[in-house]
């Protein structure tokens, strides 16, 4: 009697059989973020909405496209109100987006011997974290870049990988050569003052991947071409208006106002009375009792004559070159968010810049339009489900108790975590080029150092998320140092074949020729 044939594999097993190894464990990692980012947003349905959310879609919506904000993200805004009648759609599809870039970052990571069950927790956190799972359904330029800057780091990861596994060809593959240009353009048209983040990004590559250098500077040359030449003149010649001038040169005007109250004698007669054109001195000298936030000297010269533009930024150069010290102070002060770990005493109801719901009265004193606009209305919250808003209001709420705002809402303490994992993953597998990690997070933190307008959190979103997936490798510090796990055979299923034996690192010689020593 013939033996019985075997039963055939059951419809869900032959699909996922079906499905390349290499491609399985990302798959796992998008489906699983994209559940949870799918609950929270049906929980904050049609999105997490505020002040310049509301801002963004007057300026769509009545024609008033201002080049203060991404004109990118707007045209996006637009496209989702105009075909769907709310924000709803944009929001899911940054959720998508963000998903995807998760799923490729872990794909990435195996690359540097991370395995799927280190890197696959990780970005499932950044999923589940309210800070950061409410800020990706939050209507807000900040979340492309932030999904842009999370793609630069996954590239930077698979081509470092390469160079610490001896396996550099000397050039970029044609995947990421396109997703390395996504991911600098993005960078630098989704957030105006983003590019420079791009071009750090790309300088920490040039020096960690030679034979690429060519094809990488000019990927940063171009995309940063762009970005200026579209904020310069592109936006213009589009029909989109500049911004006014006061918000230009908000920062050097907020400078002016805490040195001239914290210095007075500083200033000459002559200086004085061009700031009194501008505002009242007692105008100058209150708000600048505060170092937080640049927004209420903003809103006091909102009105400004432009043709006072030039004689207050000579006030203000003046200034700088008497007293850089508390030029820089008021800089390091507004930065904070950028550089301290924990909240200061400037802080003091600070919290309020880590809202993203939060929609000021006055607004509608600005855009009465906006009253009575159907898509104000739209903007309003409308969970999907009762139980999930309330389940999502909840722990958004708890995520703003105050003992835990350094680790939930502030990126330093991130990016000193990235700085530090980078640094001894690095040093355990004696390969330099892998510093290139801490590219992105770098170039975000002086950034906003340098220049921002207020300590939102939003600003510093990048490093957090950076900073969860880099703790992925922990585990694999516990290698012995000078040797890497190389990724397995089937790309780095999240519970594939074991690991192969460990070979040494090459050395800088064996990475010039490709071989090992």
């Amino acid at each position: 009697m013939p033996d019985a044939a075997a039963p055939p594999s059951s419809p869900p097993r032959a699909r996922w059989e079906r499905v390349p190894q290499a491609l399985r464990m990302p798959l796992v990692v998008f489906l699983a973020c994209q559940t949870v980012y799918l609950l929270w947003w049906a929980a904050f349905y049609p999105g997490m909405i505020d002040y310049d959310a509301l801002a963004y879609t007057w300026q769509v919506t009545t024609g008033h496209w201002i080049s203060n904000h991404s004109v990118l993200y707007n045209a996006l805004l637009w496209l989702s109100l105009k075909s769907t009648g709310g924000h709803a759609a944009l929001t899911l599809c940054q959720t998508v987006a963000m998903s995807a870039v998760l799923a490729y970052t872990c794909a990435s990571l195996r690359t540097l011997g991370v395995r799927g069950r280190w890197s696959a927790p990780a970005a499932l956190a950044c999923a589940l974290v309210p800070s950061l799972a409410a800020f990706t359904v939050y209507v807000g330029k900040d979340v492309p870049f932030t999904i842009c800057a999370v793609l630069v780091f996954a590239v930077a990861a698979r081509l470092v990988g390469r160079r610490l596994h001896g396996t550099w060809e000397r050039r970029l593959h044609r995947s990421e050569t396109v997703l390395l240009a996504v991911g600098f353009l993005g960078i630098g048209l989704f957030r105006n003052n983003g590019f420079p983040v791009a071009v750090i990004a790309g300088l920490c590559l040039l020096v960690a991947l030679p034979g690429a250098r060519r094809v990488l500077a000019a990927l940063v040359v171009a995309t940063t071409a762009v970005t200026l030449s579209l904020m310069l003149a592109g936006y213009a010649a589009l029909g989109v208006e500049k911004p006014p001038r006061a918000l230009v040169y908000n920062l050097h005007y907020a400078d002016l106002s805490v040195t001239y109250a914290k210095a007075p004698e500083l200033f000459t007669k002559d200086d004085l009375a061009v700031m009194s054109k501008a505002a009242p001195l007692a105008t100058w000298r209150e708000n600048g009792t505060s170092c937080f936030a640049s927004d209420p000297m903003y809103r006091s010269l909102y009105a400004v004559d432009d043709r006072l533009t030039e004689p207050l930024v000579q006030v203000w150069w003046r200034t700088l070159h008497k007293a850089p010290q508390d030029v820089l102070g008021a800089r390091l002060c507004r930065g904070h968010i950028a550089w301290a770990v924990f909240p200061g005493p400037q802080d003091q109801g600070g919290r309020t810049y880590n809202r993203l719901d939060r929609v000021d009265p006055a607004f509608y004193h600005r855009y009465p339009e906006m009253r009575t606009s159907p898509y104000s209305a739209a903007a309003q919250p409308r969970p999907l489900s009762t139980t999930l808003g309330h389940i999502g209001t909840f722990a958004y709420e708890a995520a703003h108790t105050p003992q835990l705002e350094w680790i939930l809402w502030r990126g330093a303490i991130w990016s000193y975590a990235t700085y530090l994992l980078v640094a001894r993953f690095a040093r355990s597998r004696r390969c330099r080029p892998l510093y290139a990690l801490a590219g992105v997070t770098l170039g975000t933190q002086l950034t906003v150092l340098v220049a921002t307008p207020s300590p939102c959190f939003r600003y510093m979103a990048a490093p957090i998320f950076i900073g969860l997936l880099t703790l992925s490798l922990i585990p694999a510090l516990r290698g012995t140092p000078g040797h890497v796990v190389p990724p397995p055979a089937n790309g780095g299923a999240l519970s594939g074949a074991p690991a192969r034996k460990p070979f040494p690192v090459a050395s800088s010689s064996a990475a010039r020729t490709g071989n090992p020593e």
